[in-house]
């Protein structure tokens, strides 16, 4: 039997993240829907299902079992006013014992990039992670070219670290990525992270 997780909702100024409910389906498959285009550059080819209730039941589902066992912690962004939903961040691959790790990744919705939301909960994040979950290291990865990408990561204290050769299949291609890590305690460079 899975151990018992306490609720996780982080607030900012702008934004509530929480995990993913079943009755935010209609709002997900819209946002995704529409970002299509946006996002797919930058992502795993969707499957046929990927828009999908019983799809996103599966994803819902995932994200509970995650949460109480301490694999992960998928969240949804919504704006405060108005309670939409602009995008997703999850902090995924946690590693307890000598690691105390975690891989961070994050999509946003077209109409609401560019405006500081994933730059907000990214940083919102790191604190949790530091501060609550104790957390030593916060690992990303991105595309050489996702300028945007690699500008939020490094204004929310994540440092470049390498290249890794193939290391996600993107659009349906084997592609390099830039990876990045955030240190708890970084003697590279101080971060406002907490």
């Amino acid at each position: 039997m899975l151990g018992r997780r306490p609720k996780i909702q982080i607030e900012t100024e702008r934004l509530v993240m929480r995990p993913p409910q079943h009755g935010d389906h209609r709002q997900w498959a819209n946002l995704r829907s529409e970002s299509r285009e946006f996002l797919t550059p930058w992502e795993p080819t969707w499957a046929s299902d990927h828009l999908s209730r019983k799809g996103f039941t599966n994803r819902v589902y995932w994200a509970q079992r995650s949460i109480a066992n301490g694999a992960a912690v998928p969240l949804f962004l919504f704006e405060r006013e108005g309670e939409r939903l602009v995008g997703a961040l999850t902090l995924d691959n946690i590693r307890r014992g000598p690691a105390q790790a975690g891989t961070t990744g994050y999509w946003i919705g077209e109409r609401y990039a560019r405006h500081g939301y994933m730059r907000e909960a990214l940083k919102a994040l790191v604190h949790y992670a530091f501060t609550v979950m104790d957390l030593s290291r916060l690992e990303a990865g991105c595309l050489p070219e996702n300028a945007a990408s690699r500008g939020l990561l490094e204004s929310c204290g994540y440092k470049y670290e390498g290249v890794a050769q193939s290391y996600l299949q993107i659009n349906g291609r084997w592609r390099n990525h830039v990876l990045y890590a955030n240190l708890r305690s970084d003697r590279r460079g101080r971060t406002d992270a907490g």
